[in-house]
């Protein structure tokens, strides 16, 4: 998901997305320590996704305050 698709979600998706994507990050590395995954660069991928949905938060939370 590209960071324009991430801005255009509500606050609420966004949180939900964060919530999968770090189970989906425990799930892959539980999976990659019993045997090798296919592709092991999505846990790489998953990380980034994640620091982007967290990012969004972040100056959201900052626009808000500056708002006030």
């Amino acid at each position: 998901m590209k960071y324009s698709e991430i801005r255009e979600l509500t606050t609420k998706e966004i949180l939900e997305r964060l919530e999968n994507a770090e189970t989906t990050k425990v799930s892959l590395r539980m999976n990659h320590k019993i045997s090798d995954l296919d592709n092991p660069h999505q846990i790489t991928d998953t990380k980034r996704f994640i620091a982007r949905l967290k990012t969004e938060l972040r100056q959201r939370e900052i626009n808000e305050n500056k708002s006030k």
